[in-house]
């Protein structure tokens, strides 16, 4: 198989979708990989690492997306690489389809099959695709958080840690999932005052044993969310329905009950975000104003850390993607569940039922679409 790999084009992302690791390993499997040049420097990886681990370098994203079968990615692809796709390619990326009733369609009509790597399930229930950049953004939640309650950034001027004689922030981290252990280490690590909100008691008791006094837990019903998120300092939204649109936990309405200043950090953006006032921001211009609460809503948060990001996505997708190259994608998801729960979109049919039911499409069960 000829493996493809273009540079990323979504406003400052730096990550890569193959390491030179995983060039190596596709090579060593027989495979040819194809990467356009350039496409590592951001995460720190030069043409001539993929030359020496066996890779061929590309002009150009359309001599990539021409010639290989299957094309890996980080982020989902931009309306000019949904044009290049066609019929019968793989692509393997992370695609967030609910919320993005434009790139659903044009996958959709290129006739391309593609499968999510954040609804790509394991044995434990998880989802080990997105575990390595739900740590990434979780563990940076709080600290662009605490940059975003800086006074010169439009936030309260309130120091994580506090000092003597000072308390400290007050941080509201809402799911206690991958994100949201991340986000409230970090937090507690950082000296804030943290609360963790869940709706899955099981969920509260884990923490509460594992973390013991590093912050505290609350159940989240909507009033104790409310009134917790009153008293906050920073509330990081981190809760995910894989493969769905992120529900909205905070009302445009309930701004005016926050404290002045106070900032939002939703980690759920790239599925629609759990506030309601949230839109998808960059790096490069990262936070805006509502209602005088700061939001931060970065669509691709790991990106600022990109060579750790790479290597940590590099890591988890490396042996699926092997799999889809080896077996080829119907035979790989036949043997695996798993792999074929990332199976989003085939031969213009949905596949997946939590991003029809978002988006009001039909969906073809993904067992048919294999045997299709």
């Amino acid at each position: 198989m000829i493996i493809g790999c273009p540079k990323e084009i979504k406003p400052q992302e730096f990550r890569v979708g193959m390491t030179p690791n995983a060039a190596r390993e596709a090579v060593a499997h027989g495979h040819q990989v194809l990467i356009e040049t350039l496409a590592g420097t951001g995460a720190g990886f030069e043409d001539t690492d993929y030359v020496d681990a066996g890779a061929a370098i590309a002009d150009t994203a359309q001599e990539v997306f021409a010639r290989a079968d299957m094309i890996v990615k980080v982020k989902e692809p931009q309306a000019a690489e949904r044009k290049m796709l066609r019929e019968g390619q793989v692509l393997f990326t992370y695609l967030h389809l609910a919320p993005d009733p434009e790139q659903t369609q044009d996958l959709l009509a290129s006739g391309a099959t593609c499968i999510a790597y954040e609804t790509v399930t394991d044995d434990r229930g998880g989802l080990p695709l997105l575990a390595p950049m739900s740590e990434v953004a979780g563990r940076l939640a709080p600290q662009v958080g605490a940059w975003t309650l800086q006074k010169a950034n439009g936030g309260r001027g309130v120091l994580m840690g506090g000092v003597p004689g000072v308390g400290p922030a007050r941080v509201v981290v809402i799911g206690g999932g991958v994100v949201g252990t991340h986000a409230a280490r970090i937090a507690a690590g950082m000296g804030a005052d943290v609360t963790v909100l869940d709706r899955s008691l099981a969920r509260l008791r884990y923490l509460d044993d594992t973390f013991g006094a590093q912050f505290k837990t609350s159940y989240a019903s909507a009033g104790n969310t409310l009134e917790l998120a009153q008293a906050a300092d920073m509330i990081i939204g981190a809760v995910l329905i894989p493969g769905a649109a992120a529900p909205k936990l905070i009302s445009r309405a309930q701004l005016a009950e926050l404290k002045p200043g106070a900032a939002l950090v939703d980690v759920a953006i790239d599925q629609g975000g759990c506030f309601e006032t949230s839109r998808a921001t960059t790096h490069q211009d990262p936070v805006y104003d509502v209602d005088g609460i700061m939001h931060y809503c970065v669509a691709n948060m790991p990106g600022a850390v990109a060579r750790t990001s790479t290597i940590a996505l590099g890591n988890a997708t490396m042996p699926f993607m092997l799999a889809l190259a080896d077996k080829g994608w119907r035979q790989a998801c036949q043997d695996d569940p798993h792999l074929l729960n990332g199976l989003n979109v085939h031969a213009g049919k949905l596949t997946y039922y939590a991003v029809g039911k978002a988006l009001g499409l039909d969906v073809v069960s993904p067992s048919l679409a294999i045997k299709g």
